[in-house]
């Protein structure tokens, strides 16, 4: 893996049920279970996946035409399976886009259906990642920064 292959996303503490999260070109972004207006980890997953998949298809079909309509809903449920771990069930991911009528219109209706499924079955890393379950390594730093 080179440099450019790796992404990383920090996350600091800005109070109880509060973060904010700095990705590597240091954006910022607060999210949380706090009870604000902010989005919860949860929901932040759901719009990973809606993100990828939406944009793939928007990059694939926008090269035909750009689109009237373009409105992408995901939904899941949180539930506690009976071995008492926590995760995200039935994730449904739908999306509604429209096209003008004419020529460019039709090439981009043409290709819709073929692209969300390449999103889903190849293209989108998110949805790939959660698809395949890929394990995650927890460390804990020894105190100094560094991971033990």
């Amino acid at each position: 893996m080179t440099d450019e292959n790796v992404r990383t996303v920090d996350i600091t503490r800005i109070r109880k049920g509060l973060y904010e999260a700095t990705n590597r070109h240091g954006v910022k972004m607060v999210f949380g279970n706090d009870n604000t207006q902010n989005f919860s980890a949860v929901e932040l997953l759901l719009t990973a996946i809606a993100g990828c998949s939406g944009t793939d298809v928007d990059f694939i079909t926008s090269k035909r035409s750009e689109p009237a309509g373009f409105h992408v809903h995901i939904s899941g449920d949180k539930v506690r399976d009976e071995a008492g771990k926590n995760h995200v069930a039935n994730i449904q991911l739908t999306f509604d886009i429209t096209f003008p009528e004419g020529e460019e219109g039709d090439a981009a209706r043409g290709v819709l259906e073929r692209a969300v499924h390449q999103s889903h079955d190849r293209l989108c890393s998110v949805s790939q990642t959660v698809s395949r379950g890929t394990p995650i390594e927890v460390h804990i730093a020894d105190g100094s920064g560094e991971s033990a």
